[in-house]
């Protein structure tokens, strides 16, 4: 037996350490022998027994075999890009003049134009155009508008008809009709 003093008073500490050791392990023994979940862990056990993972085998990979073109059909060829064709031009006969003073109206693209009155002096028609810029504009036949070199082929009443001249991918010069409708 031991005896340990503090502050005056005696304790005294019994060697029951054996004691206490067998006490837990005789616990431990008792808390783990359940069977409480015993179902659960079968479950468990048994339910992967047949399920194996399969993969099927890779497919057969057939060999590439080229196939030749033919062009005995005249068909376009699939490498080269496709132009759109309108009616063939020999090359500069639709160009626009470049060298012609540009006319006030050239400085707006069209769809920023509209048509918002008609003039009738004499036997000749003038059409009304508010530009982007809000101001009026009195235009005739033979005029022109918009950025893509617009020439104004007829005037109606109700509608401005222009012929534009725009180019393609290749560099030629096609003709685009166009047209300005009344705005009521």
């Amino acid at each position: 037996m031991r005896e340990i003093e503090f502050a005056q008073s005696r304790i005294n500490i019994k060697p029951v350490r054996g004691m206490h050791i067998l006490l837990l392990a005789t616990l431990l023994l008792v808390a783990c022998g359940g069977e409480e979940f015993q179902d659960l862990q079968d479950f468990v056990k048994n339910s992967g027994a047949g399920l194996r993972g399969q993969v099927d085998p890779a497919p057969e990979i057939k060999p590439y075999e080229p196939y030749p073109y033919d062009n005995s059909a005249s068909l376009p060829d699939p490498f080269k890009a496709r132009k759109q064709e309108i009616k063939p031009v020999p090359t500069g006969f639709n160009q626009p003049d470049f060298a012609r003073p540009r006319q006030e109206l050239e400085e707006f693209p069209m769809e920023s134009m509209k048509m918002v009155g008609y003039l009738r002096k004499g036997t000749a028609g003038h059409a009304i155009i508010r530009s982007s810029e809000g101001k009026l504009h009195r235009v005739k036949v033979g005029n022109y508008m918009g950025m893509n070199f617009g020439q104004i082929t007829s005037i109606t009443e109700t509608e401005v008809k222009i012929k534009e001249m725009v180019q393609d991918g290749a560099g030629d010069w096609l003709e685009r009709e166009s047209s300005l409708q009344l705005i009521e």
